[in-house]
């Protein structure tokens, strides 16, 4: 009779040959398939978990000071912010809070120790100014048009551009935002929320962006375009 190492070993396993066996019966996944499944003991690996603290964003953790003329109302996770030239509200995740001392200062904090929260902390501190100096200042945005035929002009509430096309680009204005056309060329962008003048400003560009070669299209004013050598003549 075959010992049980060797009827594994040659695959001619047969449990009614090892009948007091009894704790090789949970091996089986069945009698009459003969199937043997073979258990390996498996040391337990012990892993020990160790908290890093990020470190505080130098932008975070700067303090903001409201003026005298904006009015801040907070609601938990959420910011309203009124002053003379508008309102504007944002509505902060849970890895951030926002706090108001008795003098009026904002500070943005993280909730959370995680990379995450260090990411959202300078983002949202900078959000969060970006809204106090919107409504009591303002932004504005200038953009640049570059090329021979190229003009602006403001038709009620839409920018008409012409840009070399067929037809005249026409842009319907946001009623946030403010646009004013100097000398057909030059167009400035204002207004109190920082996010809608960029996303107009990008939308007027992305019609003619500036080639790398003559320079033209439309580019921000303080846009540095590079600039490429054309094809070279023919050499003599």
């Amino acid at each position: 009779m075959l010992s049980l190492t060797e009827a594994v070993e040659n695959g001619v396993f047969n449990y009614s040959l090892f009948p007091n066996q009894d704790n090789l019966r949970s091996a089986f996944l069945g009698e009459r398939n003969g199937i043997f499944v073979s258990s390996v003991p498996v040391t337990r690996v012990g892993f020990l978990r160790k908290i890093i603290e990020c470190k505080e964003s130098r932008i975070g953790k700067q303090p903001i000071v409201v003026p005298s003329n904006v009015t801040i109302t907070l609601e938990g996770q959420d910011l309203k912010v009124k002053g003379p030239l508008g309102e504007l509200s944002r509505t902060y995740p849970r890895e951030v809070k926002v706090q108001r001392d008795e003098s009026g200062v904002i500070t943005v904090k993280k909730a959370l120790e995680t990379r995450r929260a260090n990411q959202m902390h300078g983002l949202f501190r900078t959000l969060t100014d970006n809204m106090v100096v919107g409504v009591s200042k303002g932004f504005e945005k200038r953009l640049q048009l570059v090329g021979v035929g190229y003009r602006a002009i403001v038709e009620e509430k839409d920018l008409v551009l012409n840009l070399g096309f067929s037809h005249p680009v026409r842009m319907a204005i946001p009623d946030d935002l403010k646009v004013k056309v100097e000398e057909n060329t030059r167009i400035i962008v204002s207004g109190y929320d920082k996010c809608n003048i960029g996303q107009f400003a990008a939308s007027v560009r992305k019609w003619r962006p500036p080639e790398p070669y003559k320079g033209k299209g439309v580019k921000y004013a303080d846009e540095i375009v590079r600039r490429k050598e054309g094809k070279a003549g023919k050499k003599k």
